[in-house]
């Protein structure tokens, strides 16, 4: 099923190509054939960007079980060698993991060690608000999606962005784009003034103001309808497990061929803020991840989009080094990051965390800025040439994409 959908993908993207032909063989002298390519292939690209709240553990998600120091530093809550899914000679996942196991061996499963930023927060609202503008302790107003989307895509491109979640995350706040926001898509119609539908509806507008307020109205209206008939249409026999995390909702849009090339959810409700029994609750939370993001990735190969889908995973901060009296984790610091999908170089990337030095609150030093990962995303997968655009700064990149 990989190599036939992967087939069918390029051989569609190649006729997409061909329709551009005649231009092409004219232009051809004026522009390199190879970027000409690339560019159209570009455009179909997709960034699924998913959020686990809360604050997941990363040492007992990919487990250094070579490392001594993990043991002594968790003497209860430390998984034991016999227990994981050994992924190479030094590092194992939880033993719940079955999906993204699958993933990483069939090296589309980039796993980032040591992600974090200077002078972080243990502070859920602050330290996800530094994630969500990929701009720590600033103040920054608008997201890294949302000021994304405003590089990459025209102004007034329709359905740019889609949230997937009960409110608006500030991670797709933008300043040029509206992003389309709901959780139940049976349900979702556009929310606001009751004279909205009248300005969706109407002719000319009298003024500027009118005129933004008409655009938006009929956006929300033409994106409900689309939403809602994706969803009717969306018949798929892959089993995401117990908690979806909506992915199949996304999943029907990029079925339904939605224009949207930035989607991002979350598991909601700080999941994974686990300060106190934490073994059975995060092998738990683990599991519904990993079977989830694994179906998601079969629903890429079923309808033909695998090579256009990428997938990041990211939590606000990490947990700290050390287990506490109650067998949980607190708040931390470094963590690891996943990409994920047929475009990803799979392997290690980053340095991980020393867990014997660390900092003055006895927690993890991060060796690998967050940003650097967003920067490598933008460009080497979505093609966008300057990431600085987006970053305010230039973060050397890591080479996940292949």
């Amino acid at each position: 099923m990989r190599h036939k959908d992967s087939f069918d993908t390029q051989r569609r993207n190649l006729l997409r190509l061909g329709a551009y032909g005649g231009v092409y063989g004219l232009l051809a002298p004026f522009m390199g054939g190879f970027a000409f390519a690339r560019e159209m292939l570009a455009e179909n690209r997709i960034l699924v960007v998913l959020e686990l709240s809360g604050g997941n553990d990363g040492l007992n998600t990919v487990v250094p079980f070579r490392n001594d120091d993990y043991y002594k530093l968790r003497p209860k809550l430390a998984l034991k060698e016999n227990t994981l899914r050994k992924i190479d000679d030094d590092y194992g996942f939880n033993t719940h993991m079955a999906g993204l196991e699958k993933l990483y061996k069939d090296g589309r499963m980039a796993i980032i060690h040591g992600v974090g930023y200077p002078q972080p927060s243990f502070s859920h609202f602050n330290s996800m608000a530094f994630w969500h503008t990929a701009a720590p302790n600033s103040g920054e107003p608008y997201g890294w999606v949302g000021r994304l989307a405003d590089v990459l895509l025209p102004k007034g491109t329709p359905h740019a962005i889609v949230n997937v979640d009960a409110t608006q995350s500030l991670a797709v706040r933008s300043r040029h784009h509206v992003p389309v926001v709901f959780d139940d898509p049976t349900r979702f119609s556009p929310k606001g003034s009751p004279f909205e539908a009248e300005f969706a509806d109407s002719g000319e507008a009298q003024n500027a103001s009118q005129s933004f307020l008409r655009d938006i109205a009929r956006s929300a209206k033409e994106a409900s309808a689309k939403v809602g008939e994706a969803w009717e249409k969306y018949n798929s026999s892959i089993d995401y497990g117990l908690v979806n995390l909506d992915l199949p909702k996304i999943a029907s849009l990029i079925e339904a061929r939605m224009p949207t090339r930035l989607y991002y959810t979350s598991f909601r409700n700080n999941a994974f803020d686990t300060h106190v029994s934490q073994s059975n609750l995060h092998s738990r939370l683990l599991t519904y991840f990993s079977d989830a993001v694994y179906a998601f990735i079969q629903d890429m190969e079923r309808i033909g989009r695998a090579d256009d889908v990428m997938v990041l995973v990211f939590s606000e901060f990490g947990r700290r080094a050390a287990e506490n009296a109650n067998l949980g984790t607190d708040h931390g610091t470094a963590n690891v990051m996943f990409a994920l999908g047929n475009g990803v170089k799979g392997g290690h990337f980053g340095t991980p965390s020393n867990l014997v030095e660390l900092d003055e609150t006895d927690n993890l030093i991060h060796t690998t800025d967050f940003r650097q990962v967003i920067a490598s995303v933008i460009e080497d997968w979505l093609q966008y040439p300057n990431a600085q655009d987006v970053l305010n700064g230039k973060y050397d990149k890591l080479g996940i994409i292949s």
